[in-house]
Formats: C-alpha cells, structure tokens, sequence
C-alpha cells in the first residue's frame, strides 16, 4: 500500500466503480455509503440510492451516518417507510445490494450472526439486520469485507444471508428469482466474482501491490483462478479530492 492512500481509501474507490449508473442499489452503512456517494459524483449520476429506512433516490450531497439518518431522505425522490422498501426489493425493483458480514464461503453465502456454537458462541454478532432481504431479494450482491483466512472459509458457523446456498439450482429450490444472486466480493486484496457454472467464487482482478499467491493463501477455501488476472487501478487523483474534500471532510470514515 502506497501512503497516497489508505485502505478504506481504496475498498471505497473500488466499490464505486461496480456501481452502475441508471441501476438501484440497497446502500448500507460506512464504506457503501460513500462508495455511493462518489459514483454519483464521478460515474453513476443517475444512481438510484435505496436506504433500509424509506429514503429512496437522495442525492448523497451530505454523507449520512446511518441508514435512518434525515440526509438519507435529502432531495430523494421517495420518502416512505422499511416495509415499502423491503415491498419493493421483493417485487424485484432493486438491482444491487451491498453487503457486510463476518464469515464469507465459495458459494456467497454469508454469516452475521455468530462464530462459533450458536447457543454457546465465541462471539454473537449484530445478526441480520437487513441482510437476508437484501441478499434474497436484490438481483445482484455485492459483499464488501476485510479478506482474511478466518473469513474466507469452507463452511460458515451460520448462514445468515443466502448466496448460491449449496451451488446451482439451489437458490431457485429455496424459491428466491432465477437469476439473482452473488455477484462480486470487493476486498482490501482483490475483487472477486463467481464463475457462471458451478458458483463457486473466482479471483478476477488484485489489488495493488498484491500478488495472487497472498490472495489464495487468505482464502480457507479453493479459490477458482482464471488464466489471466487483471489489476485494480489504484485511486486517481480525482476519487481522492472527491472523498476528502466533498463527501468525507470531517474524515468520519476515512
């Protein structure tokens, strides 16, 4: 890591730049808060931003702090409540979901709630929240977490969040929409996908001065590799002014 940048700095550069302008995405708090907020500075104007408490379409001028906070609903196009929200991503509206979680496996699926025995765990986490209706309901999710062998592993302590589940054709068989699902895991080493067949993850691109060797060996799990592995470009000059000076001044997250 050069000292231009941090890497919060980075997973937020790289986060935006998965985002796709004229789409819908459930933003969560920190780092897919001001991933959001630079997409429709830099990328994604048309970005249409769907918050866990009702506000739909803000126009990120001010960072919110949490999910429920008032700038969330700031010029939005809808101010409504977390039952229509949820409503809406069942019926298929929201195009991408950004998730969180502490335990990640092959096939997407995520763990929220615990490590460890359930009735008598290591540590209990905060649980769900959201989180299984955004991973069940949006048509792609996209996980944002630290990448570490203790988090990339064969078989989670809970399923808190459902990705491909055992492989192919086990979403459908749980009855959530053919076609939705993983889609891409951005970490503080690389960016990762799923391949389209059997689901299991797949390195795609590696962070800056980071070699595949350190991302495989921080993965539990086998990681699928492709014959070429592409590398993310680090942030520009542009991204960084934009963060600092515009969406984060107070440096609440970076």
């Amino acid at each position: 890591m050069t000292e231009r940048y941090n890497g919060t700095e980075l997973l937020i550069c790289l986060s935006a730049r998965v985002m796709e302008d004229r789409s819908s995405a459930f933003i969560g708090t920190g780092v897919p808060m001001l991933a959001a907020a630079l997409a429709k500075r830099l990328y994604a104007p048309e970005l249409v931003s769907v918050f866990e408490f009702g506000g739909i379409g803000s126009s990120l001028k001010y960072l919110p702090r949490g999910v429920g906070e008032s700038k969330t609903f700031y010029r939005a196009l809808v101010a409504t409540g977390i039952c229509d929200v949820m409503e809406t991503a069942a019926r298929g509206f929201v195009t991408y979901g950004f998730l969180g979680g502490a335990q990640i496996d092959m096939y997407g699926n995520l763990n929220s709630t615990v490590i460890g025995d359930y009735e008598h765990p290591k540590v209990r986490l905060p649980g769900s929240g959201g989180g299984n209706d955004v991973g069940s309901f949006c048509w792609r999710t996209i996980a944002i977490m630290r990448h570490e062998p203790q988090r990339f592993i064969p078989k989670l302590d809970f399923v808190t969040t459902p990705g491909y589940l055992s492989g192919p054709g086990a979403r459908e068989a749980a009855g959530l929409f053919p076609g939705s699902g993983p889609y891409r895991v951005v970490t503080n080493l690389a960016t990762l996908g799923y391949d389209e067949e059997s689901k299991r993850m797949q390195l795609i691109a590696v962070n800056p001065g980071v070699t595949v060797e350190e991302v495989v060996a921080a993965t539990s799990f086998p990681l699928l590799l492709p014959a070429k592995v592409e590398e993310n470009a680090p942030p520009t000059d542009e991204e960084l002014r934009a963060l600092r000076e515009e969406i984060d001044p107070e440096h609440l997250y970076i």
